[in-house]
Formats: C-alpha cells, sequence, structure tokens
C-alpha cells in the first residue's frame, strides 16, 4: 500500500522557519519524484518546488526561491522541505506528492501530473 505522510507543519511568526517531512511508504523512493504543493483557502493547489529522483535536478516556485529547499534522504524513505524566513502568503496545507514520471520541463507543476499524494500538513505564518 502506497502512502506518503507529512509532518512538521505549524504556527510560526513572519519571518521564522519550519521543515516539513514526507516519509513514503510502500513503494521505493529512489524510483520516484517527490514534488511539495501547497492549497491556501479559496486557491487552487499550486507547485511550491520538485526533486527528481536521484537529488540532482530541483526546481521551486519564483516566490520561494531563496528561501526554500528542497532536499531527499532515499535510504531513510524521506523527503523535505525546508522553509526560512517564512511570510503570511505561505500559509497553506502543504502536500506531498510522488510519480515515476520524470517531469521534465514545467509539468512538476501540474498537479493531476502526480498519481500519489499524502493527506497534508498545516503550515501557518501569523503573529
Amino acid at each position: 500500500q502506497v502512502q506518503l505522510v507529512e509532518s512538521g507543519g505549524g504556527l510560526v511568526q513572519p519571518g521564522g522557519s519550519l521543515k516539513l517531512s514526507c516519509v513514503v511508504s510502500g513503494f521505493p523512493l529512489a524510483d520516484y519524484v517527490i514534488a511539495w504543493f501547497r492549497q491556501a483557502p479559496g486557491k487552487e493547489r499550486e507547485g511550491v518546488s520538485y526533486i527528481s529522483m536521484s537529488g540532482a535536478r530541483v526546481s521551486y516556485q519564483d516566490s520561494v526561491k531563496g528561501r526554500f529547499t528542497i532536499s531527499r534522504d532515499n535510504a531513510k524513505n524521506t523527503v523535505y522541505l525546508q522553509m526560512d524566513s517564512l511570510k503570511p502568503d505561505d500559509t497553506a496545507v502543504y502536500y506531498c506528492t510522488a510519480d515515476m514520471d520524470p517531469k521534465l520541463g514545467g509539468l512538476w507543476r501540474i498537479p493531476s501530473k502526480y498519481n500519489y499524494w499524502g493527506q497534508g500538513t498545516q503550515v501557518t505564518v501569523s503573529s
């Protein structure tokens, strides 16, 4: 059974940091690309970051470049999203997702291109 479980969300003040984790089971993480998406109330789900199977290729949404860092540890079946200098606009439910297709170019930003999703973790940035 394929499962993705996110954790690490919470309430943080503007300028603060959080580190999200996504633990996968039921499949070998090394065979899958991983992306983080987020969805704020009343808004569409949007791609935040992507990492290739080996970790050699990463991509970010423009609004998080220089603040967020994606990484993976295939041996631990875990993908991370380090989020620094958080802003109120980063408030959303964050989801990790996996798929076997490499997703070249901008395809990684399209939610329908992924087969497996976690349940999400809430991130709230507020003073």
